[in-house]
């Protein structure tokens, strides 16, 4: 080789090793299948639809996501990729859907170098959205210093079903978590590849909000996510309890094997080729017909354990957390709550055969003067609340400092539709991206004051990432959680605050006393839903038993 032709080659092979290298004023980056080149978009690299793993299409349908295939040359990223397969609604209607879904999204800001890293993780049930809604732009935050990349993972039952015949297909005898094994993929993919877009791979926080929070969780108690992420965001995270893979069915939750079984009957298919044989949309057309809801499975392998007895043995992952929930988490999500008492009196009664020794405390704080607020915060605080604190508390446990917040912000368009505080409020003004919202979602006022919040907002969050401990110049000092059960209060501004007044003790003694009589159902705590509560001695050492 001459010399001039080795200098040539060895240019062009370093160039490609370049974070985010521009070529004709695109930047473009090497990944280990391939080139990628994005655009440039108000002095940030932005790249879309990076693939992470093959398409799990065919006879990968239902199989662990497989490594992507390499390329040659330089693949365009600069248009987002479809979303994952999922039933068109008001609020998740996509241009296009598909199988073919597991792609990623990556913004940067222009030479950015050994940057932390924050990997969005959308929610949505499990069954619908995509890391493309306009509402999660990584902008905001890459402005903020950070490399910010959001992911899809497989939904529904393309992501979640268990079969016995999907499961003789594994060394483990194990199915379902595809979805959780995608987004497994997604962080290995960051591992990999992030130092090419500026990122360290050290420094890697995931977030999630409501479905997002409860992947965050999984993620933290899967032995196959362990050393992928070093701090853990959770907006609305909810703790319930996940069925097991076969034998084991809780309260009201069949074993994921059984529930696959039922749902393959209903779709007219026993065996694996049968399933693989269905047309992803035959398979959305029929699937509301069988109950099927999407959930992580307890296997021993993907997921050893559920989640809070992961927590209480202190196996989750060692990492600071930032978590909370919001005030209006349920005002949005009526659908959790149960019928309507006919009155107070009603109420009290129910609540009295329900919970015997703790009716007292619980009528304290949701006395049924107001059905409609008594059950929407009761629904909140023992979902979202008590599992927001619980997560936090457990890494404050492991010696972390971990942070908890309420979202209590109202603006006049969400109180003109009783939507104070709805669930996933935050998450524009986390993003900074109140400009992108939906048609369906109420618009925030156009002001100084709401801006202001906003840029707050996503300066905590680009804090933790960084540090590991929330921080705003010119803002409340945002305390960790210890002993003092601190959070932070943000309404129209923030303010630190101590001791919530959620119920957290009395939620907590519910969750203990349920757990010791092994009658942990999915639906353990939320008002009137909540299955009785056994009559013993105080369980929680943080409670104390009223007196009778």
């Amino acid at each position: 080789m001459s010399s001039l032709r080795f200098f040539l080659v060895a240019g062009v092979l370093s160039l490609a090793l370049l974070p985010a290298t521009a070529l004709a004023g695109s930047p473009v980056a090497m990944t280990t299948a391939g080139q990628v080149r994005g655009q440039v978009e108000g002095r940030l690299a932005v790249f879309k639809g990076v693939p992470f793993a093959k398409p799990p299409v065919g006879d990968l349908r239902w199989r662990a996501p497989q490594p992507v295939e390499a390329w040659n040359g330089v693949q365009d990223a600069t248009r987002f990729d479809a979303a994952c397969m999922q039933a068109k609604t008001p609020v998740a209607d996509y241009e296009a859907i598909s199988e073919d879904c597991l792609y990623l999204n990556v913004w940067a800001p222009e030479g950015a170098k050994d940057l932390p890293v924050m990997v969005w993780i959308h929610g949505g049930s499990l069954s619908m959205g995509a890391g493309h809604e306009p509402f999660y732009d990584g902008a905001a935050l890459a402005r903020e210093g950070l490399v910010v990349v959001t992911i899809n993972y497989r939904l529904g039952l393309f992501g979640w079903l268990a079969h016995p015949a999907l499961s003789a297909e594994t060394p483990e005898n194990i199915s379902g978590n595809y979805g959780l094994l995608d987004q497994i993929a997604a962080l290995e993919w960051v591992r990999d590849n992030i130092a090419a877009f500026g990122g360290d791979a050290g420094r890697v926080t995931i977030a999630g909000e409501s479905a997002g929070a409860l992947s965050v969780m999984y993620l933290m108690t899967s032995p196959r996510a362990e050393g992928l992420f070093h701090g853990a965001i959770a907006q609305s995270p909810y703790m319930i309890t996940s069925p097991v893979l076969r034998d084991t069915p809780y309260v009201g939750w069949p074993d994921s094997e059984l529930a696959g079984t039922t749902v393959a009957t209903a779709l007219g298919a026993q065996t694996a080729d049968e399933l693989r044989a269905l047309s992803a949309d035959e398979i959305l057309a029929k699937l509301p017909a069988t109950g099927y809801f999407p959930m992580g499975t307890v296997d021993g392998h993907i997921l050893p354990k559920q989640v809070i007895d992961a927590i209480d043995a202190g196996e989750q992952a060692k990492t600071p957390v930032l978590a909370g929930f919001n005030e209006g988490e349920i005002r949005s999500l009526r659908i959790l709550l149960p019928p309507k008492p006919e009155s107070q009196e009603a109420w009290i009664r129910e609540i009295r055969a329900k919970y015997g020794d703790l009716a007292g405390p619980f009528l304290e704080l949701y006395s049924g003067d107001d059905l409609d607020a008594s059950m929407l915060a009761a629904t909140r605080d023992g979902l979202y609340g008590w599992s927001a604190e619980r997560l936090v508390e457990g890494q404050q446990k492991v010696g972390l400092n971990s942070y908890l917040y309420y979202w209590d912000h109202g603006y006049p368009a969400q109180e003109a539709h009783n939507l104070r505080a709805f669930h996933a409020s935050e998450i524009p003004y986390v993003f900074g991206t109140a400009d992108r919202l939906p048609a369906y979602w109420p618009r925030p006022p156009a002001t100084p004051d709401e801006d202001g919040l906003s840029q707050t907002m996503t300066r905590y969050w680009a804090s933790f990432v960084k540090t590991g401990r929330p921080m705003a110049e010119g803002e409340s000092d945002w305390p960790a959680y210890g002993d003092a059960q601190a959070y932070l209060h943000v309404d129209d501004r923030p303010a630190a605050r101590v001791k919530t007044q959620n119920g957290y003790e009395l939620h907590e003694e519910v969750v203990c006393r349920l757990r010791a009589a092994g009658d942990l159902a999915w639906f353990w705590n939320i008002g009137l839903i909540a299955p009785s509560v056994p009559q013993t001695e105080t369980c929680s050492p943080a409670f104390n038993t009223p007196a009778k």
